[in-house]
């Protein structure tokens, strides 16, 4: 119950927006701020060529000017919310997967410099992802701060992680939300398995009905507090997703899934979703709990 919120920072103005998103983020649950930085000696130079022990020395120096920077942003954000700074000597993807053992959240931005550089987009956000045992926040715009929250369900138990923290999250920021499960992928199974007279919608769409609305009920029975809207629609997740969240807080999106979810995390709609989300974007690490 009291484990921070941990943000990643690099001195890019992208991990001073997503500080000030931490520190309000930490400051409405009630928990303290961790705030990382962790830098790594360049590797490759010829013997000779670099006074590692001077490399070592800028290194600490412009961390510790940066994690002073972000400390200042977060009290402007949340004043009187406890914080401390972090340096690491370590790579940004396993000190990052370590921290989040220990954390509610683990926030990112969406650029970065240093340490972070390609943290999001490259290989360090895919061993984050893959390995993070909270879930991670990443920081795109300011997102609307009377709008919904929004979750992508893909239709399994997989899916229910990242259900629940996005009733948590609406209950807990006394907003709605807006439950998106799309069904691209079952239509083109259909006509593949049965040809073209496989392509009748009408009980494809009754079943994405009932898949969500079954997904949904006991959350909606846990938080009443919770006014929930569903939609179901043929087209590719990404392109759903991206259209509900204009003017929602926050979206949320399991870290794997079926149907019209299938490789969120590594594959192009969660890049789509990274590249172009106009608010924040939650991705919650999952249980297959196979079954149903």
């Amino acid at each position: 119950m009291n484990a921070p919120v941990v943000v990643g920072v690099d001195g890019s103005d992208s991990a001073l927006e997503a500080v000030r998103w931490a520190a309000n983020e930490a400051e409405r649950r009630r928990v303290s701020l961790r705030i990382v930085h962790a830098y790594g000696l360049p590797v490759g130079y010829l013997p000779g060529f670099v006074d590692w022990h001077a490399l070592h020395e800028a290194l600490v120096a412009q961390g510790r000017s940066w994690l002073g920077r972000a400390r200042d942003v977060a009290a402007e954000a949340a004043p009187g919310l406890a914080a401390e700074v972090v340096e690491v000597k370590a790579g940004a993807g396993p000190t990052l997967v370590e921290e989040s053992a220990h954390a509610v959240l683990i926030v990112l931005g969406t650029r970065g410099l240093g340490g972070f550089t390609g943290l999001v987009i490259g290989s360090t956000a895919v061993e984050l992802a893959a390995h993070a045992r909270c879930p991670v926040v990443i920081v795109r715009g300011a997102g609307s701060g009377t709008g919904p929250v929004v979750v992508g369900v893909d239709g399994t138990p997989v899916g229910e992680d990242a259900i629940a923290f996005a009733f948590v999250e609406a209950s807990a920021r006394g907003t709605s939300l807006v439950a998106v499960h799309t069904w691209t992928d079952l239509v083109l199974e259909a006509a593949l398995a049965g040809g073209a007279a496989a392509l009748d919608f009408a009980p494809l769409v009754q079943r994405a009905e009932e898949v969500l609305r079954e997904r949904l009920a006991g959350w909606q029975e846990k938080y009443p507090d919770v006014p929930v809207s569903r939609h179901v629609s043929r087209e590719r997740a990404a392109r759903a997703l991206l259209r509900h969240a204009e003017h929602a807080q926050l979206v949320v999106v399991g870290t794997r899934g079926r149907g019209g979810f299938r490789g969120l995390l590594l594959g192009s709609t969660s890049q789509h979703l990274l590249h172009h989300a106009p608010c924040p974007v939650a991705v919650v690490p999952t249980v297959d709990r196979g079954g149903a």
